[in-house]
């Protein structure tokens, strides 16, 4: 007895043609939207660094017109022989190191705080997320006007004394409104790694009858290894561009005391209108942040295992 076959399944002529073809879809079709983006990224960043590596390599005083000439590597000699420049590097690492680790203490000190529960915790979380909020102008502002008035400042009220705390210790006022304005932005980060534990993991510890400094110690703080090192990082790129305070505060004085690298360029260039040499050192502080930004980038792929956990 013969068997009978099933007929072949056959598609419609308008399936198959709406059917995509294999192969159509590559990576570069499905990127190319981002295209006007990534053009218009070069535009505004990457030539304007190409110039600004270009004139590093030449003598270009705005002052004295028909002197620009091409001189190598001569810029570059200069900056770094140049006194100022290296007094203005240590206090660039200075205000960042300061400032970062001052930061970090306080945003630990505060987060642990804000973990816990209190009535009111909405509502005090909000006002110490708010120095963050303030432009850096108007912090810095207030900073000088407020607070380190000889005559009229919180501190001269509170302390009685007629010290003008800007012109005798310029650096410090600077790191007391840097560390005020960037103390929330660590704060978040660390509070953000406490409400990430595991909770079970916090139980058994006090079932088995660790202390809140133990449990600290041997549980919270390694946990919270990635996110301090996370701030730290971030804390030091943003830190060591720090402008608006040097210039609307102390303007680098008295004399070069609280100039650091980014007021010093400014100098240069909009001040002394050396062009060649003040290009020259920006490209040495963009090189400096880069190095610092590269770390920053891999622990924070580390952390967040954007990578799929790959180191």
């Amino acid at each position: 007895m013969a068997t009978l076959s099933a007929p072949a399944r056959t598609e419609p002529a308008e399936a198959k043609k709406a059917a995509p073809k294999r192969g159509t879809d590559t990576p570069f079709k499905r990127r190319l939207p981002l295209l006007p983006a990534l053009l218009f990224v070069v535009a505004v960043t990457q030539l304007p660094f190409v110039l600004t590596v270009f004139y590093s390599f030449q003598s270009w005083n705005l002052v004295r017109p028909g002197s620009r000439h091409f001189v190598g590597l001569q810029n570059y000699i200069d900056v770094f022989a140049d006194s100022t420049f290296l007094g203005a590097l240590l206090n660039t690492v200075v205000l960042t190191v300061v400032c970062v680790f001052f930061s970090l203490l306080l945003g630990l000190g505060l987060a642990i705080l804000l973990d816990r529960k209190f009535l009111g915790r909405g509502v005090v979380r909000t006002l110490l997320i708010t120095p963050f909020l303030i432009l850096p102008a108007a912090g810095a502002l207030l900073w000088k006007t407020t607070m380190f008035d000889p005559t009229y400042g919180l501190l001269h009220f509170v302390f009685g004394t007629d010290v003008d705390w800007l012109s005798e210790f310029p650096l410090a006022a600077v790191m007391a409104q840097v560390v005020w304005q960037w103390t929330p932005f660590m704060m978040l980060l660390i509070l953000a790694g406490l409400q990430s534990q595991p909770k079970d993991v916090l139980e058994a510890a006090s079932v088995d009858g660790a202390g809140r400094w133990r449990t600290f110690t041997a549980i919270t703080l390694p946990h919270l290894s990635r996110f301090l090192q996370l701030a730290t990082l971030l804390g030091a790129i943003y830190i060591v561009n720090s402008f608006d305070a040097i210039f609307l505060m102390t303007q680098g004085g008295p004399g070069t005391a609280s100039t650091n690298l980014p007021f010093y360029i400014y100098q240069r260039a909009f001040q002394g209108f050396d062009v060649g040499q003040s290009s020259a050192m920006g490209v040495i502080v963009v090189i400096l942040t880069m190095i610092v930004a590269t770390f920053a980038l891999r622990l924070m792929f580390r952390t967040f295992s954007v990578q799929g956990g790959a180191k």
